[in-house]
């Protein structure tokens, strides 16, 4: 479970640049007009070999008579919450605002660690401009420039000097399930419906975050952790209505299970967020099984599950591999049937292929479809091993690895799990040129 670290501040301090810099992203939207962040991003970053979730939030601003001020302030400090280290961003160029005294008081009242930033600081003759928010109190500043790097590293040695160790998981021999899914589709339900099977040996331990206590069942002799999450919820349309959401307590889930138990509502129908959930668990790598859930409500014909199925494999294609099972936590309709099936994922999820069979496959690969020229050169692939589990990892050595079209490169993943028998996992392959004249296998 990485860390959580929050930036907060009024508007156009530069919170996104220093955001993107961080994470070495650029998928925070960075306009000179303030407001332009209006709910939080989230985004995994690394320095010295710490790993942590930054959080860029939307500007505050106490007494803002926007629409969406209510909004952004709740995200705000929904974001205090949850993280573990603030950072206060500060503009070196506008100076001292009003609302930075605000927000200083607000964290005035938290005991979290609080970092203050002064942002827009190019330089070390820059410096000078710290002085005036020394009069708000604040005891410790650090100058940077989030676009030029100007102090970043000092400040990120500071920064992660003081993140949480990440702790030992004592159920690491578990089969870890997160169930994860917007709001309002069962997912509490459906854990109660497992807990309160009498086949089902239960007890409560503390979780790993500070608010969530983790259930573990015992099936047939095996042990599941199971993680309830808060729903996921979209961006909101409305100024008044708009939902409120957070995400963060289902990103730290899923960065601790094995798999993800991705739940739908059958009965409302496939929804741009249920596909945006399941991309969560994708980019961290979960195994994952998607449930359709409240099926004994949905009205249905012989063809009814197929259309579903289709539709998923449509709109996720990225998730083909997924298994799809329809379920109601209501009456528990195949519940049970859900363990068997992660038994399957898990399997998988953590098996090591060897690189004798690895390398028939790739052999084998290649014969059928050859890849493209490059350069009116013939691409070599060497030899392929696995690096990783969960989920099964690959590195293929090859003489031109940037030159390997991402079109062979899912042909080549369709080839290891048709011949490593992975059809309900994700698999990754890197490509790396070989160093030295090195053996084959």
């Amino acid at each position: 479970m990485k860390p959580i670290v929050a930036i907060i501040g009024r508007p156009n301090v530069g919170k996104s640049t220093f955001f993107n810099r961080v994470t070495r992203t650029r998928n925070a939207l960075v306009d000179d007009f303030p407001g332009v962040t209006r709910d939080r991003h989230y985004g995994d970053a690394s320095w010295g070999g710490v790993e942590f979730t930054l959080v860029d939030t939307g500007g505050f601003l106490e007494e803002d008579e926007s629409d969406f001020a209510d909004e952004i302030r709740f995200q705000i400090l929904q974001a205090i919450e949850d993280a573990d280290v603030i950072v206060h961003l500060l503009d070196g160029k506008g100076g001292i605002s009003p609302f930075d005294e605000d927000l200083v008081e607000v964290l005035r009242e938290i005991t979290k660690p609080t970092f203050y930033a002064v942002n827009k600081i190019d330089g070390f003759e820059q410096e000078v401009k710290l002085y005036d928010f020394y009069s708000i109190g604040i005891e410790k500043l650090y100058p940077v420039s989030a676009e030029h790097r100007y102090g970043m590293s000092d400040f990120l040695d500071a920064l992660t000097g003081v993140l949480p160790k990440i702790i030992s998981d004592e159920t690491k021999d578990m089969i870890r399930l997160a169930v994860v899914g917007k709001p309002n589709v069962g997912k509490s339900s459906l854990i109660n419906r497992i807990l309160g099977e009498k086949r089902l040996i239960v007890s409560e331990i503390p979780g790993t975050t500070r608010d969530a206590v983790d259930s573990v069942c015992n099936i047939d002799g095996k042990s599941y952790l199971l993680i309830d999450t808060a729903g996921i919820r979209r961006k909101a349309k409305v100024s008044k209505k708009i939902e409120k959401f957070s995400v963060i307590k289902a990103l730290r889930s899923l960065d601790r299970c094995d798999v993800a138990l991705i739940v739908i509502d059958a009965h409302e129908g496939i929804t741009d967020q249920d596909i945006n959930v399941a991309g969560y668990a994708l980019e961290r790598g979960c195994g994952c099984i998607l449930l359709l859930n409240k099926w004994d409500i949905v009205e249905k014909d012989s063809k009814t599950a197929k259309k579903f199925h289709d539709q998923l494999r449509m709109e996720a294609k990225f998730l083909k591999f997924a298994p799809v099972m329809t379920i109601s936590a209501l009456t528990g309709l195949r519940v049970l049937k859900i363990f068997g099936m992660v038994d399957e994922v898990y399997s998988q999820y953590t098996v090591r292929i060897g690189t004798g069979q690895l390398n028939k496959i790739l052999e084998r690969a290649i014969e059928r479809n050859e890849p493209s020229l490059y350069r009116g050169r013939r691409l070599k692939f060497y030899y392929v091993t696995q690096v990783s589990t969960e989920p099964p990892t690959f590195v293929c050595f090859v003489n031109y690895p940037d030159a390997v079209h991402f079109s062979y490169k899912r042909y080549l993943i369709n080839q290891i799990r048709d011949g490593a028998g992975l059809d309900k996992v994700p698999v990754r392959i890197i490509f790396r040129k070989r160093t030295g004249k090195g053996k084959k296998g």
